[in-house]
């Protein structure tokens, strides 16, 4: 009783706390006050059924003056998707698969499969009664989606995440620790600002890793992860600037890797509400953590992956094409001219070369050297060295990574 207590206070605490007022405030001519006003009760009617990180939201509908909503323990998930027969006091057991569909994408159901999700999971929807029925403004459904997302749990299957490490972290005093992370949320903050003077689209998002962080971006498809890379191009290089003219350990010396795969976003509890600012887990971050280990000093590395490509293809039939790890180079490289004019440290850019690196062959081409890592647990994946130079008017080229003959002898076994 307790803790249902403490969560109905911490409703009432939160009355007048919403994430999204500020997009409210930002769509007044699209929305009146009183659907403004709707919006912010149904988050706090949320609020009370996520009953502080207990349950998630899984999937919404409108119904009449209000919606339906499915809310699940946390656990429950993890239960329905057991392996069978594993244990027979579990519910009755549904595909991995069908729980992976159900929290990625779009979370809005109709009445039909609302009803039928229930059934499946033994769970009845519930209703919320709002001031008034929703509108069907595209505004309006976008932001109930994002509620959605924030009191649950989202997967996204191709998603580019890219990883700065800083190089010997655990060996430097707390105060030097913090001043390393301060320079490279600055570095990440001003190539954020760089970008977006070009109107190149990087909506960010970071997760710390401890010795550095996790970078995304939360807009999905190729271009959104091809904008990524790009985005660690000017992370790295700002970083190197400031190398240049630091006297004390204040700014940090890096290594970065780049993969794309699968993740699980979520929003942990902090206080009494879940945070703004979302984290991922999965396969890539774990590729990502694995692959940082082998890296050298100043060494960009990128994994084995396939990116999605399905938000381009027109035919249905086509959907499931995807972009290896040395195509994925090769585009980035093709729509590189996006960010021509900018600036770095006063000297305008004329040209930035992204590549994975190789051997020479006789006719005078390189090919590209394929890395065999192997990690703490004895599993063995595949990575590539990469190089990105950027040349400026007049001023010295900025030469990021290493080049690949320096990896002869290390220990890095090529396949």
């Amino acid at each position: 009783m307790e803790i249902d207590d403490l969560s109905q206070s911490g409703i009432r605490r939160v009355a007048n706390y919403s994430p999204y007022l500020d997009q409210l405030a930002g769509v007044a001519n699209e929305m009146g006050l009183r659907q403004r006003s709707n919006l912010v009760h149904l988050e706090q009617c949320l609020h009370a059924e996520w009953r502080l990180g207990q349950n998630s939201i899984l999937s919404w509908c409108p119904l009449d003056e209000g919606i339906l909503i499915l809310v699940v323990p946390h656990y429950a998930i993890a239960e329905h998707t057991a392996s069978p027969g594993s244990d027979p006091g579990l519910p009755q057991q549904v595909s991995a698969r069908f729980i992976t569909e159900l929290i990625s994408g779009d979370r809005q159901l109709t009445l039909t499969q609302m009803q039928k999700v229930g059934r499946l999971l033994s769970v009845e929807p519930k209703h919320i009664a709002l001031r008034q029925a929703l509108s069907a403004n595209p505004v309006e459904t976008k932001i109930i989606e994002n509620m959605i997302r924030r009191y649950g749990i989202n997967y996204v299957a191709s998603r580019a995440v890219t990883l700065f490490d800083i190089v010997g972290f655990s060996l430097l005093t707390p105060f030097e620790q913090m001043t390393q992370l301060n320079s490279l949320s600055y570095s990440l903050n001003s190539a954020h600002a760089k970008m977006l003077e070009l109107d190149v689209s990087i909506n960010f998002a970071r997760s710390s890793s401890g010795d550095g962080f996790y970078i995304w971006n939360r807009d999905n498809g190729i271009d959104a992860n091809v904008n990524l890379y790009h985005f660690m191009h000017l992370v790295l290089a700002d970083n190197a600037i400031a190398r240049s003219k630091a006297v004390a350990k204040s700014v940090p010396r890096l290594r970065a890797c780049f993969h794309v795969g699968s993740c699980y976003e979520f929003h942990q509890a902090e206080g009494l509400n879940p945070t703004v600012h979302d984290f991922i887990v999965g396969d890539v971050t774990i590729e990502l953590a694995r692959m940082i280990e082998a890296a050298f000093p100043g060494q960009i590395l990128v994994g084995d992956f396939m990116a999605d490509l399905s938000d381009q293809i027109n035919d249905a039939t086509d959907s499931q094409v995807n972009l290896d790890a040395v195509r994925f180079l090769q585009r980035a490289q093709k729509n590189i001219s996006k960010l021509s004019g900018l600036m770095i440290s006063g000297e305008r850019v004329t040209a930035i070369k992204c590549y994975l690196t190789g051997e020479q062959l006789e006719s005078g081409e390189f090919n590209i050297r394929r890395l065999n890592i192997r990690d703490k647990h004895g599993l063995t994946r595949t990575a590539y060295n990469a190089k990105i130079n950027i040349y400026r008017d007049k001023a010295q080229p900025i030469l990021l990574g290493i080049e690949d003959k320096k990896l002869a002898g290390t220990g890095m076994p090529s396949g």
